[in-house]
């Protein structure tokens, strides 16, 4: 992977995360509340579970 590959995909990240404040800021809010209120590792289970998926996801 070189080093544009590894930008465009950051910038694909940035505006996958911007869309449901930009869409519907007041769901993403009550989401940040919520997910406040989850165990240390609740949090750190759901990051796993993203980053295993993010890896498949490569794989594939």
């Amino acid at each position: 992977m070189d080093s544009e590959s590894l930008w465009a995909a950051l910038a694909l990240v940035l505006v996958i995360e911007g869309l449901l404040p930009f869409l519907s800021p007041q769901s993403w809010r009550r989401a940040v509340a919520h997910i406040a209120l989850l165990q240390d590792g609740q949090i750190r289970f759901f990051g796993l579970l993203a980053i295993v998926a993010g890896v498949l996801m490569l794989w594939l």
